[in-house]
């Protein structure tokens, strides 16, 4: 690995080697994780690039792969498992540079990897009435390409399914990391190869995403007395057709009164709450459904009198990861899991492990279209005691039927498949063929015999370094 080579080659294009940039260029949300935190917290590349357009990148990429360094593509560092942190140093690319919009056509719009996504929603709403399907809690500040390559849903999720659903991801175009890269364009079930892929085969550099007509969306908390009719609520309402949602959670108190500064004040001590975003056309069939379910209507964003109120940030804000984040800034010794709970029995699965489990966790739920069902992902937040006690929880969710996507790990599969993808590994061979892209997050093409089944931990060696 030829840093100093690297330097003196790509001199005339913006680099930085200052290290206060470095280490803050070299990490992201880890920290949600104290496992994480442990074995991350050193982790720092040698040089940040940011080229401002695709031949940069290329001439980047080109000159890397010379000198044999390893290139770790970044967006806006929004993610929580270490997938853009350079495990290895060497190369961190920096690819909010490649933020170019192009005029939203019906149904689409194409932007460049770096373009963050509310700069893509406003550009689809003011120019086309349209918005994105699908967005991520950090919907401020990510970029396209990092939810790409590192997300698996969010708001919209109740409506249109994962990410890696097919027709989430119209098209993206990749660079390879060879000594003349190519421009591959992937559609259809070709995209899933750099899904959720942590950038490890091919750097995005632009994608199509779909997009929807644009609602008035309203934001709504409902307060229950018991979290089960808080989940009960939640279950039913995302199954009405006829009322078209964007987002649809469901929290144990005290969450909201407890981590949530802006609304948590419209809650009372001890209820239950369920965050929704409802299209405004839909707002008395909702307050019906509501009625029926004796809920209570605790806080409706259409309805705030002028004042200081506006300040609000977005409900979404409260919900995915950033339910994670300010209860992890209220309490530091609060961590979480992500459980995707067994279809049709999801809700009593639900009960009986909160039964079980008692104060050690404080539930929250997503609701989301799973192959035309709705069913729920389980974010928990969980006291963090021992590395230890964190996988007996796992071992006692799976035990009851669930999967879980393990936050606590910075490989692709232990993150959740807990088996290699042999598409994505076939795909990275051709593509990176020095496996310098991303090095230590695709366990099968660091070490190939792993074995899932021995509940051994996997430790990439470049972290040592």
């Amino acid at each position: 690995m030829d840093i100093q080579g690297l330097k003196n080659a790509l001199g005339h294009l913006n680099i930085e080697d200052n290290p206060a940039v470095l280490k803050k260029k070299s990490r992201d949300f880890y920290w949600f994780s104290p496992i994480l935190k442990r074995e991350l917290d050193q982790v720092i590349g040698d040089l940040i690039v940011s080229p401002k357009n695709e031949a940069e990148l290329i001439e980047v990429i080109s000159t890397a792969f010379r000198m044999e360094v390893p290139i770790t593509p970044r967006g806006a560092g929004t993610g929580n498992y270490g997938q853009a942190m350079p495990l290895s140093g060497g190369l961190v690319l920096n690819l909010l540079g490649l933020n170019d919009i192009d005029e939203p056509q019906i149904g689409s719009v194409v932007a460049g990897a770096g373009a963050t996504i509310a700069e893509i929603d406003s550009v689809a709403r003011f120019q086309s009435a349209q918005e994105l399907r699908i967005f991520p809690s950090t919907y401020r500040t990510a970029s396209i390409g990092g939810f790409v390559a590192g997300g698996s849903g969010g708001i919209g999720s109740i409506r249109w399914g994962g990410l890696r659903d097919l027709g989430n991801i119209t098209r993206a175009r990749i660079v390879t990391v060879e000594a003349r890269p190519r421009i591959l364009t992937l559609e259809g079930d070709e995209v899933l190869k750099i899904a959720h892929a942590y950038g490890t085969n091919g750097v995005i550099t632009q994608v199509e995403m779909p997009l929807a007509p644009a609602y008035t969306w309203v934001e709504m908390i409902v307060a229950f007395d018991q979290f089960d009719q808080a989940c009960g609520f939640a279950d039913d309402l995302g199954n009405q057709d006829g009322i078209l949602l964007k987002e649809l959670a469901a929290m144990a108190a005290p969450i909201a009164q407890s981590f949530f500064a802006h609304h948590g004040k419209y809650v009372c001590h001890d209820q239950a709450t369920v965050f929704l975003m409802c299209a405004a056309q839909n707002l008395a069939a909702l307050k019906s459904f509501i009625v029926r379910h004796k809920g209570e209507i605790s806080f409706q964003s259409d309805t705030l009198s002028p004042g200081p109120l506006h300040g609000l940030p977005p409900l979404f804000e409260c919900t995915w990861n950033h339910t994670t984040l300010f209860a992890h800034h209220a309490n530091p010794n609060l961590t979480y899991l992500q459980i995707l709970y067994p279809y049709p029995h999801h809700l009593k699965t639900i009960l009986r492990l909160k039964n079980l489990l008692g104060s050690e966790i404080i539930d929250h739920l997503e609701f989301v279209r799973f192959d035309g069902r709705i069913g729920c992902m389980g974010i928990p937040l969980i006291l963090f005691t021992t590395e230890e006690r964190m996988e007996e929880l796992i071992k006692i969710y799976e035990d009851h039927g669930c999967i879980v996507f393990n936050p606590h790990r910075y490989t692709l599969e232990e993150g959740g498949m807990k088996r290699s993808d042999p598409e994505q590994l076939a795909f990275k061979r051709e593509n990176d063929p020095r496996g310098l892209l991303n090095p230590g997050k695709m366990i099968a093409w660091d070490k190939p015999e792993f074995n899932f089944s021995a509940n051994q931990k996997y430790l990439f060696s470049g972290i040592r370094r």
